[in-house]
């Protein structure tokens, strides 16, 4: 430890409280937690240790503001967990686990402060609050009897132990996935092996094998899904085969990364303490607090989607199929993508991976997801080149309002490394609140691969919609204006969260946002017209596939938390778990495999998403519905963003957020626009 003071406790000093990241040690992490507990603790104790009769200013207000350090040093670490953990960074991850799990169980399952809120709550229709105030209390009753506030003190224990061991497992299943993935990323030896790969992408991999100490080879990285954007441009069959066996075969095998029994028992434990709770199942306990309200709403909308989406796929495969016969091939999984291109092109005279030269990276920032946001919200973003990310290459934005007024930061890590777990992501470093006069702080992760050195950045036009996707995360946490910090930002229901990002990858082709951002690398000319025409005529294309490999994985995550707490305690075998369950809904068709399984599902096993893969299904119901109140209303227009922002992405989760759809759109969403777009609509 040195012997300087440790910046995590000290006030914030630069601006908008961006943490002093190039001043963090990661010795300084630990030492900074045990002090935020306690300060908490102490905060808490403060509440509990009252005389005077329970109010909402002496026990709600208090309890918001409390754990304000904590807070900043959980953002803080938990950044730099996913976006560049080290072996150091693990480690203090592994060791904090169990304590933050009994930290929050502590408050959580507190008795006193329990009975001091439900006698609040108890008292609300009495009271004289705002409709956020009453929404607090409403919440904060609500997710202390469900998270088992009302236990008797040996249940609670029992729960504790839970929670702790959870805590554990969940960060070695990750630890593990990461390791996997990095061990098992495709060497090539010779370039040939990777014709079909642009200049850009074949740069990429010898620069990974450069960083790896393999000069003169080629490295291949994993991806978090179960595809790899190569595969549609591989002209190499083993090569393809090689990649896609890497990549389904991560923490699955017999060696000190292997996820099997990790997740086994992290099923197991999760349906004990539902159990525990008083529910059948880890999914009912989840849903009973989502938009959704229970596994059966769910179940009932992926077995709606399930058939034609498996039809469609089987149509699909059809198509495939009479190209490679041509080639003597029958279709596996490793062809589905490559073949698909190829139809592609022969129905719509489109290669997409030809495209890349069009998406040049800064330009699809600045020109596109920037560009469109300005136009829709007025906002402004500029770059800070005198503030400093966690990483060197992560960059640091500032944003201002349309009347100049600051917002807050934007941090942008846009490339893969060994120590960033795949996918991609947004988290916030620091969340806006009234009471505490915070202004958010959010971060955007994706895994680009990065070109050598004086090279461009090209991305595929799925990687174009992943950072949409992303920033549309970004403006979520930017744009929520809350009074109380359990409000925050993208604090809502797990199932309604990714419905402003999804609304985001509409600008994607819009033409005035098209033309502004799509321009050729070299000769700057725009995307030629008759191309925005043919994505345009092929977006539901490829759509059996790419519904079904989501369907299949949504189920998988309903299947494994859908069990009781005696089938979790039985001798599961993984793999044929996973294949009786998507047999069980007609989604085991062996050339369009699951988007994620089981030991890779980093989603539910290590992420917040258990029980919950479904919710992106479930908020692109109100996605595509907004998508047609847009196109009906004007479209990109600064009065539609407006009403956007401030019905729906500015009330953060200080709402019911359907109600908020319903303020917004002035009805329910209607699912019909989703089948259009799927093409499920027969």
């Amino acid at each position: 430890m040195t012997d300087s003071p440790n910046p995590l406790l000290s006030p914030p000093a630069l601006p908008y409280d961006l943490p002093p990241y190039g001043s963090i040690a990661v010795e300084h992490y630990l030492p900074a937690f045990h002090a935020a507990f306690a300060a908490q603790r102490a905060e808490v104790d403060a509440i509990t240790a009252q005389t005077d009769e329970p109010t909402f200013e002496n026990t709600l207000i208090a309890l918001e503001r409390s754990g304000e350090l904590l807070g900043r040093v959980s953002r803080t670490f938990y950044t730099i967990t996913g976006a560049d953990g080290t072996a150091e960074i693990q480690a203090v991850e592994e060791e904090l686990a169990p304590l933050m799990s009994a930290h929050r169980d502590a408050i959580q399952l507190d008795a006193t402060l329990f009975a001091r809120i439900a006698a609040v709550h108890e008292q609300l229709d009495d009271l004289d609050l705002d409709a956020e105030s009453r929404y607090l209390v409403q919440r904060h009753h609500r997710e202390m009897a469900l998270a088992g506030a009302g236990l008797d003190d040996a249940q609670k224990q029992h729960l504790t132990d839970l929670n702790q061991s959870l805590s554990v497992l969940t960060t070695t299943f990750e630890k593990n996935l990461l390791a996997d993935t990095n061990d098992l990323a495709v060497v090539f030896d010779d370039a040939s092996e990777l014709d079909g790969l642009g200049d850009g992408e074949l740069s990429a991999t010898a620069q990974a094998a450069t960083t790896r100490g393999l000069d003169g080879r080629y490295v291949v990285t994993l991806t978090l899904y179960t595809g790899h954007p190569y595969l549609a441009s591989l002209t190499n069959r083993e090569s393809r085969r090689r990649l896609l066996e890497a990549s389904r075969a991560r923490a699955s095998r017999d060696n000190a990364n292997d996820n099997r029994p990790v997740l086994r028992e992290i099923v197991r434990l999760r349906a004990e303490r539902a159990a525990l709770l008083g529910y059948p199942s880890h999914a009912a306990a989840v849903l009973a607090d989502q938009t959704a309200g229970s596994p059966d709403a769910v179940a009932e909308l992926l077995r709606r989607l399930a058939a034609p989406a498996a039809a469609n796929a089987r149509a699909e495969q059809t198509a495939l199929q009479d190209i490679a016969d041509a080639d003597g091939i029958r279709i596996e999984a490793h062809d589905w993508a490559f073949y698909t291109e190829k139809v592609r092109a022969e129905k719509y005279d489109l290669d997409r991976a030809a495209l890349r030269p069009w998406f040049e990276a800064e330009r699809v920032l600045r020109d596109g997801v920037f560009f469109a946001a300005e136009q829709l919200y007025g906002i402004r973003v500029t770059e800070r080149h005198d503030l400093q990310g966690y990483h060197p290459e992560v960059r640091v934005f500032e944003v201002h309002n349309a009347d100049g007024s600051e917002l807050g930061l934007f941090l942008l890590d846009l490339y893969t490394r060994d120590t960033k777990r795949g996918g991609a992501w947004m988290n916030s470093i620091v969340t806006q609140s009234a009471l505490r006069g915070t202004a958010p702080v959010v971060v955007n992760n994706l895994n680009v691969s990065k070109p050598a050195p004086g090279t461009p950045t090209l991305l595929s036009l799925d990687e174009v919609t992943t950072l949409f996707h992303e920033f549309g995360h970004a403006l979520h946490g930017l744009f929520a204006t809350v009074t109380y910090p359990h409000f925050a930002g993208t604090a809502v229901y797990r199932d309604f969260v990714e419905f402003p990002s999804q609304v985001n990858e509409m600008w994607i082709l819009w033409p005035e946002i098209l033309a502004n951002y799509a321009r050729h690398i070299d000769t700057d000319e725009p995307l030629p017209a008759d191309v925005v025409e043919r994505l345009h005529a092929s977006e539901a294309f490829n759509q059996g596939f790419a519904t079904s490999e989501y369907l299949a994985a949504s189920w998988i995550d309903q299947a494994w938390h859908g069990l009781s707490v005696e089938e979790a305690s039985a001798e599961i075998d993984v793999a044929a778990f996973q294949a009786a369950a998507l047999s069980d809904i007609g989604l085991d068709n062996p050339a369009a495999p699951t988007r994620y399984a089981s030991t890779y599902f980093a989603h539910v096993f290590s992420g917040g998403y258990s029980a919950g893969y479904y919710s992106y299904i479930w908020s692109e119901v109100l996605d595509a519905d907004t998508v047609e109140w847009f196109r009906e209303n004007g479209g990109l227009t600064r009065e539609n963003g407006d009403r956007f922002r401030q019905r729906l992405l500015g009330v953060g989760g200080s709402g019911d957020p359907l109600a908020a759809y319903r303020d917004f759109r002035g009805r329910d969403a209607e699912i019909q626009p989703l089948l259009e777009r799927r093409g499920l609509a027969g």
